[in-house]
């Protein structure tokens, strides 16, 4: 059993907290597959104090995805404080501060990775927000900005000692987005740097990865992220090989489709038919990644207009590839 803070969680993988991915349907499906937590998509905290109607639905959190945290971005520690008081209305169990975020549109607002080129400023907001915060706080942060100054170990020790109760490294600098392969000597060095929990988060895509990366830095946990895109049941898999070893296969064809339509139907529940199927084609195109016919199925899909079209398209994916 994880502690992080006085929030116990059971088990080591979660789902990390992508924007425009990990909506309310998406967490509570990788929750039935066995994540252990999952987090909003990331809210900006200027936007959460003027009341922005758009950043208090992405702060929506279901019973069915406890425990779950809230993820917060910006970089005026005062309104990074002032905005828990209402991410509070929605009952988080922990608060996560967003230093990861490599977008241009984050970056270029000195928010996400662009503290990382800030240690003061990112301790300053770590602080304030902890002081504001009833429940733990955590921090997302990337290994640094750029080669030329990677400063994750300083970063997390600063958070430490401003009072956060764990952090998440992704492995790899602004400038490298989301390639080449993490670097795992650096979550391994700030492992050993701090005493709270340490969550490894990038190239985890099965039970072998995850338990790689557990090995040999040392991490609490680990944080999955494109590796559930279309593929909730990674954790599943994760949590069948550190339990025991087993090695759990990807679903066949038919169970896929199941588990998207079953995916993409909460969706439209929870937004309604028309915002619901334009975002889903995104996620049902994930679905069918690696199977036979792939790219001819992901053009249908781009062109849905309802569940009816997605369920034809689904059924015959299942059919073709028995």
């Amino acid at each position: 059993m994880l502690k992080i803070g006085n929030v116990e969680i059971n088990g080591k993988a979660f789902l990390a907290p992508m924007a425009g991915v990990a909506d309310m349907a998406f967490r509570e499906k990788c929750v039935d597959f066995g994540a252990a937590l999952v987090e909003s998509e990331m809210v900006s905290s200027k936007g959460i104090t003027m009341t922005d109607r758009k950043s208090k639905e992405l702060l929506v959190l279901s019973e069915k995805e406890r425990p779950a945290a809230a993820q917060i971005f910006g970089y005026d520690p005062l309104i990074m404080a002032q905005s828990i008081e209402t991410v509070m209305e929605f009952k988080p169990e922990i608060i996560d501060i967003n230093m990861g975020c490599p977008a241009p549109k984050i970056v270029n607002n000195k928010s996400g990775s662009a503290l990382m080129k800030n240690p003061v400023l990112a301790e300053e907001i770590i602080r304030e927000v902890v002081k504001a915060s009833p429940v733990p706080v955590t921090v997302k942060m990337r290994a640094g900005w750029d080669p030329d100054s990677i400063n994750a170990v300083d970063i997390a020790k600063r958070a430490e000692q401003a009072g956060a109760s764990a952090v998440t490294v992704h492995a790899r600098t602004r400038d490298q987005m989301y390639a080449p392969p993490v670097n795992l000597d650096i979550i391994k060095e700030v492992k050993n740097a701090v005493s709270i929990p340490v969550i490894g988060n990038g190239d985890i895509t099965d039970g072998i990865s995850a338990a790689g990366m557990l090995e040999y830095t040392g991490c609490d946990a680990v944080s999955v992220g494109r590796g559930a895109l279309g593929r909730p049941w990674v954790f599943s898999q994760i949590n069948a090989y550190l339990n025991s070893g087993t090695i759990l296969p990807e679903p066949p064809v038919s169970e896929r489709m199941r588990i998207m339509l079953s995916h993409i139907k909460t969706i439209c529940e929870y937004k309604g038919e028309r915002i619901g199927i334009r975002e889903a084609r995104k996620h049902a195109a994930w679905y069918t990644k690696g199977i036979r016919g792939t790219a001819r199925y992901k053009r249908e899909i781009c062109a849905i207009e309802s569940i009816e079209q997605l369920e034809e398209i689904a059924f015959r994916i299942a059919f073709e590839n028995q």
